[in-house]
């Protein structure tokens, strides 16, 4: 193996796969990365077992000497790409089952692992296929990732559920206290309904390799595998060019367990509509926030004709008001909730206006935008 490039390339391929590279690890080889070159192009691969990302650059003419692959430290070849000048030149060669890395005055050897014994997360038969483009890819994860349980022994809570049906790619998580819902349009034609559960890990990589960006992507999901490849687009590539430099092939392992029935905990029959300011709504909650109960971070939200009340107290005896002008009529309601929980929801909700629909003060209050009805959010209230 021996290829001169440039430092940005080799760099830019090692951080888009050194986010599943275990730092702990029990097998030796999964702290490593496998560098593959192949017909002008540099793959570097990264996995824990459970994500698996491969990324691939094209290479110009030239830069390939000799073929071949080899696993080497990722965290060490990151940390050495890092250091190097912007504008590094960088020669690999493998001498002797060792990586030898040359630029400018600098030389490191680096120990190896064959890669014939790196793990590859095999491909499902029978998946099904859908197209999606990255921005509403994007925006259904965005908007529903907070809600995911961080721990429980209900492990499939602790992902993300993508439901599948015509023309439609929907995303719910909750961890039993909120829950949230996102509906995007996908180019799907399913024989019928498909579930699967993303783990959380696999969510985070996956919001961080799509972008705002309108190509389509294939999202393909298999018995025990969901995959996805995402082009890289070239900052240097001129109108009327092929954009893309290059793609991370992204795979992870899925949750295998059955995701609660969310449509039974959706609120229903709600009669009681609430329209308020969502920038000044969350500007109150925050303020109220700050002398709230710092273990259970409750507040008390009192309604009335056009009028939204906020308090928020502290075994100190402190207290927080705040008065808000919101589009109100029925009768007087008092319900408490966990203020994060409402924060959570406000920074991803959009639009001028929250909408709040309530039923009394121990149901669930749904949150949405006042004028979109592709979001959902629940919350369940709490007791003070």
């Amino acid at each position: 193996m021996k290829l001169s490039i440039t430092r940005e390339t080799l760099l830019k391929c090692l951080q888009q796969v050194a986010g599943v590279v275990e730092r702990k690890h029990t097998m030796p080889i999964l702290a490593n990365v496998l560098i593959r070159i192949h017909d002008n192009e540099l793959s570097c691969t990264g996995t824990d077992l459970e994500v698996e990302l491969v990324a691939t650059q094209r290479l110009d003419a030239g830069q390939v000497m000799e073929a071949g692959e080899i696993t080497v430290p990722c965290r060490k070849l990151l940390d050495i790409c890092k250091s190097l000048p912007a504008n590094a030149r960088i020669d690999l060669s493998l001498e002797d089952q060792k990586l030898q890395l040359r630029s400018g005055r600098s030389r490191f050897t680096l120990t190896t692992l064959p890669a014939a014994d790196y793990p590859s997360l095999e491909d499902d038969e029978g998946a099904f296929s859908l197209k999606i483009s990255q921005r509403n890819l994007k925006h259904l994860m965005d908007r529903t990732a907070f809600a995911m349980a961080l721990q429980d022994v209900r492990y499939y809570l602790t992902g993300m559920l993508f439901e599948v049906n015509h023309n439609q790619l929907r995303a719910v998580t909750t961890d039993g206290h909120r829950l949230a819902l996102f509906d995007a349009v996908a180019e799907a034609t399913p024989a019928e309904r498909i579930q699967v559960i993303l783990p959380r890990k696999g969510v985070q990589e996956l919001q961080r390799l799509v972008s705002e960006d309108d190509s389509l992507l294939h999202l393909t999901f298999g018995t025990g595998h969901m995959q996805v490849t995402v082009p890289v687009l070239s900052p240097k590539a001129k109108e009327g060019e092929d954009s893309h430099e290059g793609y991370v092939a992204f795979t992870s392992k899925l949750i295998d367990g059955k995701f609660p029935d969310y449509n039974r905990v959706l609120p229903k029959g709600g009669d009681k509509i609430v329209l308020v300011n969502h920038d000044e709504f969350r500007q109150a909650l925050q303020r109220a926030a700050i002398l709230t109960n710092e273990k259970y971070r409750g507040v008390r939200l009192f309604l009335k004709d056009n009028e939204l009340h906020i308090q928020a107290n502290n075994p100190e005896q402190e207290e927080a008001r705040e008065e808000l002008q919101a589009e109100y009529q029925g009768d007087a309601l008092e319900i408490a909730f966990n203020v994060q929980y409402l924060l959570d929801v406000l920074a991803v909700l959009q639009g001028a206006n929250a909408k709040l629909v309530l039923s009394d003060g121990n149901a669930s209050a749904l949150v949405q935008e006042s004028d979109n009805q592709d979001a959902l959010y629940v919350v369940m209230p709490m007791r003070l």
